[in-house]
């Protein structure tokens, strides 16, 4: 198979239709760590793959996150290169682009 004949592999969203990533899904309870994270996370300005709104509470729709220091649903650690997922922080419209 020839390089050139599959854009559209790459024009594919790394995030579910269901708003999951490898399983985890991308709202709720997240934790920041410095090793062994779920998920490698870089957070742009442009083309994300998830805009992210933070709240305190109720963390249940696509896109929001309540970040906590114990028993998360999903452990992220912030990377400037090869992430596995790149995120926009947004105050407004979280989810999928």
């Amino acid at each position: 198979m020839a390089l050139w004949a599959t854009p559209l592999a790459y024009a594919e969203s790394v995030v579910g239709e269901d708003c999951t990533f490898k399983g985890f899904a991308l709202h709720g309870k997240v934790q920041i760590v410095e090793s062994f994270p779920d998920i490698k996370v870089q957070i742009v300005d442009s083309f994300p793959d998830l805009k992210v709104r933070v709240v305190t509470s109720f963390a249940d729709k696509c896109g929001e996150w309540a970040f906590v220091e114990s028993f998360p649903d999903v452990k992220i650690q912030y990377v400037d290169s090869f992430p596995d997922l790149k995120i926009q922080l947004v105050t407004s419209y979280p989810g999928l682009p």
